[in-house]
């Protein structure tokens, strides 16, 4: 499989958890089914190749309902949904996929419904009877439903280590911005950042996706969830495009923020790998002096709009002429009005001062 089809297969999951997600109509049909111990078979979505494996059965074309769901599941045969669960559209339903298309189920219920996703690319929903869970099929995943327990338990450890990695990051950040004010940076502060940035990005991915699969019941950990992160994603490319080479064909900030998300778990802890995804070379290279363009700086600036820090960023060529501007200067910039540049100079001295306090206070 292609990395395009496991991100598309990766959506498709993704979509399909939020539809059973606890709050939802599905999935309080799904649970009346449990409690019931009656099992059932679930297609989302419809078309000419699901309608070619399927037989018998009857047409209904009905809203849904999670009581309606729960009474059609007593019947023997598959129950199809359209693709967002808001319509019963038939019941009772013989499904008949390629018998020749690998599946490692063993029960009848779930190597149907593994087959038919596979055959169809539609979500498949089995609930075993016999085993009590609710199992997701989307192309060739299969994903197992937990209770919001255990869910929200992993979360909150998930949660815990994502305020520790947030409290370091935050250190190496104000490290940063005070040896910028210094022209101090080497290419081994630049990388450390970058790879603490893309940690907390990682863990809090992965927040998000418990925070999909417990809807209802996930809004406090969401809660907390935005506030640790706000403005992580911004932190990302501002760095990127702070101390992007300059001369290599092809490198754009788009271009190191993926390969900085293709780097493995063993890779990211170490820190020549960042550096080479971000184009700064490794080991002896690490201790190589690096300099600011003055993205992140003058992203702290009040009210300055995106287009002016672009023009600022190109007309001084780096941080230390932008530290070093006066007002006249900073005012030869187009766009950038006496009142514009004294904001732009204030703005940028306190934050030298306050960097300068952080680091030796």
């Amino acid at each position: 499989m292609s990395t395009s089809e496991r991100s598309d297969e990766s959506l498709r999951l993704r979509a399909t958890l939020a539809n059973v997600a606890p709050g939802t109509s599905l999935r309080d049909g799904l649970e009346r089914i449990l409690r019931g111990r009656t099992g059932a078979l679930i297609v989302l979505g419809t078309d000419r190749t699901v309608e070619s494996i399927s037989s018998a059965g009857f047409t209904l074309e009905v809203p849904f309902s999670a009581t309606g769901l729960r009474e059609l599941a007593k019947m023997d045969g598959a129950i199809i949904l359209d693709r967002d669960a808001q319509r019963i559209l038939r019941a009772a339903v013989h499904l008949m996929p390629d018998q020749s298309i690998h599946s490692e189920e063993t029960g009848t219920r779930h190597r149907t419904a593994d087959r038919v996703a596979r055959m169809t690319g539609y979500p498949v929903i089995s609930v075993s009877q016999s085993m009590q869970i609710i199992a997701l099929y989307v192309g060739e995943t299969r994903y197992v439903l937990e209770d919001s327990g255990s869910i929200l338990s992993r979360a909150n450890q998930a949660l815990a280590t994502l305020e520790r990695y947030k409290m370091r990051l935050d250190e190496v950040s104000s490290t940063l911005s005070a040896l910028e004010i210094e022209d101090l940076v080497t290419a081994r502060d630049v990388a450390v950042v970058a790879q603490r940035l893309e940690m907390v990005t990682r863990i809090a991915r992965e927040i998000e996706d418990y925070v999909l699969e417990l809807g209802t019941d996930g809004r406090l950990l969401s809660l907390q969830l935005e506030e640790l992160v706000t403005g992580v994603d911004a932190d990302r490319e501002l760095v990127v495009r702070d101390y992007l080479p300059t001369g290599k064909k092809g490198r754009t900030p788009e271009r190191v923020l993926h390969n900085l998300e293709e780097l493995n778990a063993t890779d990211l802890v170490d820190v020549n790998a960042v550096s080479v995804a971000l184009g700064l070379g490794a080991n002896e290279h690490l201790d190589s002096p690096a300099s600011p363009r003055g993205y992140r700086l003058l992203a702290r600036v009040p009210r300055l709009p995106a287009p002016v820090v672009e023009r600022l960023v190109e007309h001084f060529g780096g941080l230390q002429k932008l530290l070093a501007a006066s007002v006249d200067d900073l005012q030869a910039v187009e766009g950038v009005g006496e009142l514009r540049a004294r904001s732009v100079r204030e703005g940028l001295s306190r934050l030298a001062e306050s960097s300068i306090l952080e680091r030796y206070v």
